[in-house]
Parts: structure tokens; C-alpha cells; sequence
């Protein structure tokens, strides 16, 4: 799908799932990312840095077209070459990543550009960047397991900064689960990122039809 139709569905989607399969309890990630598409998730990022180069390929060109199927757009975390490789519809960059200016000079026109921030400095940053970069990833939010060397935590504090000041659509991301997902959306997000609490529950559609539903209705309560 092309650029503006991705984001559109971003802006809908109300949450964004991230694939772990070292978290999916025993399950690969084609069997979680289907039960994933199933339960109603349509934006998906692939994040697994331990595996190999042709793993990762031959995961993704799966991915790929199971994304395919339920019309979910794919992106690709960190590496911008598997990203074009497999055709995904876009790619998510960290602070410490290829500059978003170059990667876009890799990629093209066509394809979504995520970018990390951890601070209203790196936000800044991010909205003088906004011709370059589609949406921000906000975090982290409470602390994570998830990630290795993750950021500090930025609190619900930089969720309101960014809600007040992003110009750019944004995720909130890190530690965010069922429990705590109204104070997400309270604090000002219109999309969050989950990860463990979709990869590791015992019934992954379900887990996200409750997620989707609570992400909808506390935009109604805040």
C-alpha cells in the first residue's frame, strides 16, 4: 500500500503490535502475528535482532504476505535494507540509527519512516523533521522488558509533552498493557505500542479485541 494509505490506517489502528518471539511463549511468530491479524491488529512492526540476516528475510517474506491478506501494514524495526528487500511498507528508526533524512534517501517516497524519541528535546527534533518522518514512537512509557538497553523512562509526563506538542502523529511505547492502557490514552495517545501483553497472552485475539476495545472507549473518558 502506498505511504498515505498507511498512515491512514496508523491513525485508526489504536494499537500498534510489535512482534517478540522470544516472549510469544513457546510460539513462532507466523502463528502469533496471524492470531495477531485475526483478533484485528493492521499495523505491525517486526522487531527480532537476534536472529540471523536470512532468518529474518525468510520470516518476513511470510510476514509479508500474511500482512498482505488482512491489509495490515508491515513495518520493518532497524533494518532499512530487509525493509526493502521484503517489501515492507516502511521502516522504524532509534535515535542512534542511519539519520531519517538519509534513510528516506534510501527508501523513496513511498514508504512510512518511524522515528524513536525519549525526550521533548528528541521530539523537537522530531517535528523539524516532519517532512522527512511520519509518525513518533514516545517512550518509554514504564519500564520494559522487552527491549535491551532500553531508554530511562519517560513517564506518562512526556505522553502529555508529546500530545501537546508533537506534530507529528505519534505511538506511545514501553511497558504499556491491558492494566494500564486508559491512563495511556488519558495522558493523551491516540495510538499505543504492546508488545508482551499480546505476544504472551493465552488467547492473542482476544487479548486484542480487549485492546482495542479499551483503547476506544477511554478516548471517550478521559
Amino acid at each position: 500500500m502506498n505511504r498515505k494509505e498507511a498512515m491512514h490506517i496508523f491513525l485508526s489502528a489504536g494499537i500498534y503490535a510489535i512482534t517478540a518471539e522470544k516472549l510469544s511463549a513457546g510460539r513462532k511468530n507466523l502463528e502469533v502475528v496471524e492470531a495477531m491479524l485475526a483478533g484485528g491488529i493492521r499495523f505491525l512492526q517486526y522487531r527480532e535482532k537476534e536472529k540471523n540476516a536470512r532468518a529474518r528475510y525468510e520470516e518476513c517474506l511470510a510476514l509479508r504476505a500474511l500482512t498482505q491478506k488482512y491489509h495490515a501494514v508491515f513495518i520493518i524495526d532497524d533494518f532499512v535494507d530487509l525493509a526493502l528487500a521484503v517489501g515492507a511498507d516502511g521502516v522504524h528508526i532509534g535515535q542512534e540509527d542511519i539519520p531519517p533524512e538519509v534513510v528516506r534517501q534510501i527508501v523513496g517516497e513511498n514508504c512510512v519512516i518511524g522515528l524513536s524519541t525519549h525526550n521533548s528535546l528528541q521530539l523537537e527534533a522530531g517535528n523539524a523533521l516532519a517532512s522527512v518522518v511520519d509518525y513518533l514512537g514516545v517512550g518509554p512509557v514504564y519500564a520494559t522488558q522487552t527491549k535491551e538497553h532500553a531508554a530511562p523512562v519517560a513517564g506518562l509526563d512526556y505522553v502529555r509533552y508529546a500530545a501537546g506538542h508533537s506534530k507529528l502523529p505519534f505511538t506511545a511505547i514501553g511497558g504499556i498493557k491491558e492494566h494500564n492502557i486508559i491512563d495511556v490514552v488519558r495522558a493523551g495517545a491516540k495510538n499505543a505500542a504492546v508488545v508482551s501483553d499480546i505476544t504472551g497472552a493465552v488467547d492473542i485475539q482476544a487479548k486484542v479485541c480487549t485492546l482495542i476495545s479499551k483503547m476506544r472507549e477511554s478516548t471517550f473518558i478521559k
